[in-house]
């Protein structure tokens, strides 16, 4: 008797350009992931992801305001009406409440983590603090979130070569390819550990 792998649904949590969120989506379109995305979370309304991820036919919801418990309250209670399983990080710059999600939460780091993380290390900062402290290699990683910034065990990392002539620019379109990579293999990973 064959076993039909069990699909977890999911949500991606968003603050910038959507990207991650969209190679999920397409992830999820080509059978590549076990979920499906049922949701789009983003803190503002000006930001390209809102568009970009309304416009992939996914349910979008923007929750504004600053962080605070009644933020939190807010963005759990969303998340259990729409019964998520999995919560997909892709630069979301609000502080999420893990012990709701432990275990169940996952984000992505534009570098080798433990190296360059931390809070405020995120998109181009990250980038540019790699090539100036002239290390040879950056990546990312994908992890489980904990309480902690860019804390959580590590799923996956990809590296890629920091090269003589990069700029922030450079590096970060590297490390994005690899990303586009690392995401869905971790998925896969973590459903895997569930059975």
């Amino acid at each position: 008797m064959t076993t039909v792998p069990r699909t977890f649904t999911a949500a991606v949590l968003v603050s910038g350009s959507g990207s991650t969120a969209l190679n999920l989506i397409e992830c999820e379109q080509r059978g590549e992931i076990p979920v499906h995305i049922a949701l789009v979370v983003a803190h503002r309304y000006d930001i390209p992801a809102v568009t970009r991820c309304t416009g992939s036919n996914r349910h979008v919801v923007v929750l504004p305001g600053q962080p605070s418990p009644a933020a939190s309250d807010q963005l759990d209670e969303l998340l259990h009406a729409h019964g998520i399983e999995l919560i997909l990080l892709g630069g979301y710059l609000r502080p999420l409440r893990v012990k709701s999600w432990e275990g169940r939460a996952l984000n992505v780091h534009p570098a080798l983590l433990p190296a360059f993380g931390g809070q405020g290390m995120y998109g181009r900062r990250v980038h540019e603090a790699v090539i100036a402290s002239g290390a040879c290699e950056s990546g990312c990683t994908v992890h489980l979130v904990d309480d902690r910034y860019d804390h959580g065990e590590t799923l996956i990392q990809r590296r890629v070569e920091v090269l003589p002539n990069d700029d922030a620019e450079s590096l970060s379109k590297r490390v994005i390819a690899e990303e586009r990579i690392a995401y869905p293999q971790a998925i896969r990973l973590w459903a895997a550990r569930q059975h």
